[in-house]
């Protein structure tokens, strides 16, 4: 009797976890949740590209005052005197 009622508890538990992922794999391939994977996906390449963007403009106004500091400070340099 003890085994009937362990074996009737273990298949409604299996049977309730295999539900429990169909519905999950029905709902990941359904086309909102193709969407919001989609969704995820572009925004968090838009957040990388905004850093990449951020950094690399960060990168060029450090070599814009370099070459302002080197070349701007004194356009005309050692010039001979008369």
């Amino acid at each position: 009797m003890i085994g009937r009622a362990f074996y009737f508890v273990a298949g409604a538990l299996v049977g309730g976890y295999a539900v429990y992922r169909a519905t999950r794999a029905a709902r990941a391939w359904s086309p909102g949740g193709i969407a919001d994977r989609v969704e995820k996906r572009v925004s968090s390449y838009r957040e990388a590209l905004r850093e990449l963007n951020e950094d690399v403009a960060a990168a060029v106004r450090a070599h814009e005052e370099e070459l302002l500091r080197r070349y701007a400070a004194d356009p005309y340099p050692e010039l001979p005197r008369r």
